[in-house]
């Protein structure tokens, strides 16, 4: 249990929240949304003891202890990764550091004797001699191989490093876990597994992401960040985001009566009440959802970006026909071999693989920056194509700013610009920083806006929500679902996919998986897990 009392912060002038009081308890798992900069790291920094409130306390229940996931990918790069995940539980890595100190002793005194029996009886109520095979059964569940286990930090790759640090926030099993973005760098597959894994235990746990499928699977609250306020309330994600456009579209209808929003809002918790997922935590989360308070339900400030694809033809019938390509990585390891594919209009196709170098190699192929290693790929002569890179670095290497940056890449005067540039989110002197000091989410919102611009008729998106906050994913995917042309993409995200996709071809080293259905059930097709093994390892 974690309990915050009159919290208060503030940078300078910049007050980001105060008179804080919220209560997080054991067996819920509370999701922190809220926009950029609005203080939702700042939050777990302050409860983990990281960052000083300016007022305030933050107590934890008596004897508890907690784990949070660190950031710092650097910080054990001395250590053996297996050890790295055993200081997540720092009493029992104490424990063991003394009685290895004691046991290396050529001579052992009395009061000695002593000490390491106590540690003995410690260790043993820790678990502490299964400590290390939990430890390695949680790495491999995280998809870190046993290869890796006795190896330094140092030697591994940051990906796997992401992974490492997860596992030793989880741990031991703390009381309270927070966890600032767990999703990142995760492939779908161990995302599912951490969703499973959040879903059977009994702390407290604070998490932040910007994966709404994640936050919806996993989350019995959601703590909303919003008009410098703290708002703790039942429901996941989804539910936080219908009613407050709910909400919205009230605040608008300035002739609807008080009583009939009151029965709008009601019927929209009922509905909300019987579709809960999740059955450990269907009833407290039900519950809840029905003590609600409808005036609680209020219209976020959030501001969302603008994103509309349009085309200045309609695609004929032609799309993309692939044949037999080959593409490998720079140390000869095959990405994809043998894959054909004939794209048909109206489809929206999210291209998978173990490998997510071999997402990135095939878009880098089709859009001509990269040969293949074998193969021809042909576009119908109606396509025109507008491509996001996964790797933007390039196009951002200049001291123009916004306005002259985005004239590059489409016709307009300089208003024109700026209205685009309005639209996702740039406003006032904004629009006159240099391109080359944007942050990543700013970088990607430009990329959108020059995407706009080229009006094409087919998509082509390489892990398109990298770097976007909840609101850009959420206008980002609203559009290329209502969006008539192609789409072909990659992602981690799933609510993205599952939403936008009806086709998936899965890119392996022996050929390609092609299924016309959605992405759940793709996941849970058993016959297609059968296939995808043998693939995988031919």
């Amino acid at each position: 249990m974690i309990t915050v009392t009159n919290l208060a912060i503030q940078f300078g002038k910049r007050v980001l929240y105060k008179d804080v009081n919220l209560k997080f308890t054991h067996s819920n798992i509370y999701g922190i949304i809220g926009a950029n900069g609005a203080g939702k790291s700042t939050l777990l920094r302050a409860i983990s003891g990281d960052l000083e409130p300016n007022k305030g306390s933050i107590e934890l229940g008596p004897g508890e202890r907690l784990s949070v996931l660190e950031q710092d990918h650097f910080k054990y790069d001395e250590y053996r990764v297996l050890d790295t995940v055993l200081m997540g539980h720092q009493p029992l890595w104490k424990n063991m550091k003394e009685r290895e100190s004691l046991y290396s002793k050529a001579e052992m005194t009395a009061e000695d004797g002593n000490h390491a029996a106590e540690l003995e009886e410690k260790f043993a109520e820790m678990n502490g001699w299964e400590a290390e095979s939990n430890a390695a059964q949680l790495l491999q569940d995280l998809g870190v191989d046993v290869k890796f286990h006795e190896m330094q930090m140092n030697q591994l790759s940051n990906n796997q490093k992401v992974r490492v640090m997860l596992a030793k926030a989880l741990f031991g099993n703390p009381e309270n876990l927070l966890l600032d973005e767990p999703t990142n760098d995760l492939d779908l597959d161990t995302v599912e597994w951490l969703e499973d894994y959040l879903g059977n235990i009994e702390q407290t746990v604070l998490v932040v992401s910007h994966d709404r499928h994640f936050l919806d699977a996993v989350s019995t609250h959601t703590v909303d960040i919003d008009y410098g306020k703290v708002t703790m309330f039942a429901g996941n994600y989804n539910f936080w985001y219908e009613s407050s456009q709910l909400a919205l579209r009230q605040a608008q209808n300035q002739r609807m009566k008080a009583e009939e929003r009151k029965k709008q809002l009601e019927e929209f918790i009922r509905r909300f009440s019987a579709n809960v997922a999740k059955s450990r935590q269907t009833t407290s989360r039900k519950k809840m959802l029905e003590k609600l308070n409808v005036e609680e339900i209020k219209p976020s400030s959030r501001k969302y970006p603008g994103i509309i694809f349009q085309m200045d033809r309609e695609p004929g019938n032609q799309i993309l026909q692939v044949e037999d390509l080959k593409a490998a990585d720079e140390d000869g390891t095959i990405l994809f071999d043998h894959i054909n594919f004939n794209i048909e209009k109206g489809q929206k196709i999210v291209f998978l693989s173990h490998n997510p170098k071999a997402m990135t190699a095939l878009f880098d192929i089709i859009n001509g920056n990269r040969k293949a290693d074998a193969g021809t790929y042909k576009w119908g002569i109606t396509i025109t194509t507008a491509y996001l890179p996964l790797d933007n670095t390039e196009f951002f290497n200049s001291d123009k700013n916004l306005v002259e940056w985005l004239s590059q890449y489409g016709p307009g005067n300089e208003v024109a610009m700026k209205a685009y540039l309005g639209r996702m989110l740039f406003s006032g002197e904004e629009i006159l920083k240099k391109v080359n000091v944007l942050s990543g989410g700013e970088k990607m919102r430009c990329m959108i806006a020059r995407m706009q611009l080229q009006n094409a008729n087919c998509l082509v998106l390489d892990t398109p929500t990298n770097h976007l906050d909840l609101e850009s994913i959420q206008a980002f995917n609203n559009n290329l679902i209502s969006f008539k042309g192609n789409v072909l993409f990659s992602s981690h995200d799933h609510e993205f996919i599952e939403t936008i996709a009806n086709r998936i071809i899965e890119l392996t080293p022996s050929g390609a998986i092609d299924k016309l259905m959605a992405y759940d059930e793709y996941i849970h097709d058993e016959t297609i897990k059968e296939q995808k093994e043998k693939m995988y390892n031919a």
